[in-house]
């Protein structure tokens, strides 16, 4: 066999094979094992009074691995044939919406009807119906690009899409989910070419429906004065948020120790979930801290390094979707860390990747596989165009 043979011979076979985005991967393990690490922390002392002190951490080891066979799966998918299905799971989200708002199949925990009970299992759905709904904004931005970009119709049909589905996710009620759909759909049309004066219109109409429905709903009006001054009433209202901020505070620069947090011995509520940020930035300080906001940016950063190179290889529906993924991770992740640090009103979205909860957990993991999906085939489809360059 000839070397020109044999070289053409291993590129085939190099073409074949998945082609895996490395940094992704490996930006991605590190904070899932930074994640473990924290969540066993966070919740050693609770899950000790319950018999188990390690029980959280083999929970969310088996979430994980749940969460990678679902990723595995998603990246089998190929993008024309999810791009065909983008309506069918919209369709599948909104059921799913609707579903779990109806006595006796949504499931409340706290006051809020955000679970369906699966054997025993609850699954938060609006995880799911947020990247199926965002699915299908990619879609529509590709089927109807002109559209989109000369004016202002193409753009109000989305919108009112989005808008159906954030008043379904505010009837749970979950207005963190709704607000982080909202910006991270307006993100992708306006990637997509929609006009930046009209996606700032929508912006400033969103954003002033919410601050009504914050105005008109007590419970929501009492989150945001707590959040002005979380002091007014440190043992009751603003007790989660002072106990946050001590936490934070107490870390200075290289922190207390792993698995010294004080604050985690039933001071702050939700240290697994919610909070896990503030156990991090007193076990680890400032240094934790940079490093957490570091691979968030890096990967988020390589999210849209992904699209860019699926757009420029004419592969506009997988470029949006890695796009949606960038924009929503680092949205969620600003979020959260933003209720940690007492600058946002407290939302309820957990950390991604590293707080302890199933259906955020699993939901990012496959969404994540779908990502590798798309470096895959824009390689292979810019390998292939190589070779056909070359003869």
């Amino acid at each position: 066999m000839s070397s020109a043979t044999l070289a053409i011979s291993q590129e085939q076979a190099r073409s074949r094979g998945p082609a895996l985005d490395t940094l992704t991967l490996i930006l991605s393990l590190s904070i899932l094992l930074l994640g473990l690490v924290m969540v066993t922390s966070a919740s050693i002392t609770i899950a000790g009074h319950e018999g188990d002190p390690f029980a959280y951490l083999e929970r969310q080891l088996m979430l994980v691995l749940g969460g990678v066979a679902l990723a595995t799966l998603a990246f089998t998918i190929p993008m024309r044939r999810l791009e065909q299905l983008a309506l069918p799971l919209l369709l599948v989200a909104a059921a799913m919406l609707l579903l779990v708002l109806v006595p006796g199949f949504g499931h409340v925990v706290n006051g809020s009807r955000r679970w369906l009970r699966f054997a025993g299992i609850n699954f938060q759905v609006s995880e799911a119906a947020r990247v199926l709904t965002l699915i299908y904004i990619a879609s529509y931005a590709v089927r109807f690009e002109s559209a989109l970009r000369s004016g202002l119709s193409g753009l109000a049909r989305p919108i009112a899409l989005l808008s159906v589905m954030a008043l379904l996710l505010l009837l749970e009620p979950d207005f963190g989910a709704a607000t982080v759909l909202f910006v991270t759909g307006f993100g992708v049309l306006y990637l997509a070419g929609a006009r930046l004066r009209y996606v700032l219109a929508m912006v400033l109409a969103a954003g002033g429906s919410m601050v009504l429905l914050v105005i008109f709903s007590s419970y929501r009006m009492r989150r945001m004065t707590t959040f002005l001054d979380p002091w007014a009433d440190p043992f009751k209202s603003g007790f989660q948020l002072t106990q946050s901020l001590i936490a934070i505070g107490r870390g200075e620069l290289f922190g207390v120790g792993l698995g010294a947090s004080v604050q985690k011995l039933f001071y702050l509520p939700e240290a697994h979930t919610d909070f896990l940020f503030a156990v991090l930035a007193e076990e680890l300080g400032l240094f934790g801290v940079a490093l957490t906001l570091g691979l968030f940016l890096a990967l988020s950063w390589r999210a849209f390094v992904i699209a860019r190179r699926a757009y420029e290889a004419g592969q506009k529906f997988p470029s949006y979707i890695a796009s949606g993924f960038g924009l929503w991770l680092g949205v969620q992740a600003c979020i959260n860390i933003g209720v940690n640090m007492g600058v946002l009103p407290t939302k309820g979205l957990t950390l991604p990747l590293m707080s302890y909860g199933r259906s955020s957990l699993i939901v990012t993991l496959a969404w994540l596989g779908l990502v590798l999906r798309v470096h895959h085939e824009t390689v292979r489809g810019t390998r292939r165009n190589a070779r056909e360059m070359r003869v």
